[in-house]
């Protein structure tokens, strides 16, 4: 009898709900700390951008028009998925990184965290960022924050789940949705989680997911017409001054990169700033 043999995983982009093969047909070895082989992983192209951003568009509406607390729902339900596939992550970040199973663990711990700690905010952001402003006139006026639309994220280079989470959950929590490139280096947990994200109640085209060269594919993120906001957070290693740039002709807000142990740390700032803040006035009844 002859020995049987595993079969490999198949890591492909998360494009609208769906797992396509890239467009070009590339891809790129990914191998271990030791340097051994551990799976190919797709190398999106500018075609895969574009179709990641036209499903992210398409979902805005109903993401953003879905309840807080319905919202809040949802990332908690990814936070309950990815507790239930933790061996499964553990292994891959080891595998990927080198680092032992119990900082693996950790990682993976604050991963989850993250997740509910999002989840938490969805239903009291608003609450904290809107207001009720007092005018001299028989009038209400209230500020109100809403989501600004498709954001696109360079995550934490040196992170393989993480820095991922930890970008891509704030600009879920107000109603964004998100086109993501995933660490080149380390890109396994990110196509994991999009198994998550797929089989969790996220609606496709809320999270899109793209491996492959930031440096490739960023700039046509950055220059896409509907893009309005772009997280840099992960960019720090390439010519992000040209992205910056690139954003600025379509009026995209930016946020800059961010180094350290732990960037894109959590925070209500994070949730807010793919933000924008309406107005209204509205009339007193004089009694």
């Amino acid at each position: 009898m002859s020995k049987r043999l595993t079969v490999p995983k198949t890591y492909k982009l998360y494009i609208g709900g769906a797992f396509p093969r890239t467009e070009s047909g590339r891809t790129y070895e990914v191998v271990s700390a030791k340097g051994d082989f551990l799976a190919n992983a797709a190398k999106a192209s500018r075609k895969d951008a574009r179709d990641a951003v036209t499903a992210a568009r398409a979902a805005v509406k109903g993401w953003s028009g879905a309840t807080a607390y319905n919202r809040g729902q949802v990332l908690y339900r990814v936070a309950e998925l990815l507790e239930g596939r933790r061996a499964q992550f553990v292994d891959e970040i080891s595998q990927q990184t080198g680092a032992s199973t119990s900082a693996a663990n950790a990682e993976v711990d604050d991963a989850i965290d993250r997740w509910v700690w999002y989840a938490g905010w969805c239903d009291k952001f608003g609450q904290v960022a809107g207001n009720g402003n007092p005018v001299a006139g028989p009038y209400f006026n209230i500020s109100v924050p809403e989501p600004t639309g498709v954001v696109g994220i360079i995550a934490p280079q040196d992170s393989s789940l993480l820095g991922l989470v930890s970008a891509v959950a704030p600009a879920l929590v107000t109603g964004n949705t998100v086109v993501v490139v995933a660490s080149e280096q380390f890109p396994l947990s990110a196509i994991s989680l999009a198994e998550v994200l797929a089989t969790s109640d996220v609606p496709g085209g809320v999270v899109n997911i793209l491996t492959g060269s930031a440096a490739e594919i960023a700039p046509w993120i950055a220059s896409h017409p509907d893009v309005h906001g772009l997280d840099l957070v992960g960019a720090g290693d390439i010519e992000w001054i040209d992205l910056q740039i690139k954003a600025a002709e379509t009026l995209t807000r930016v946020l800059a990169p961010e180094s350290g142990p732990d960037a894109a740390a959590p925070s209500i700032d994070r949730i807010t700033a793919f933000t924008e803040t309406k107005t209204i006035w509205h009339t007193k009844s004089m009694v």
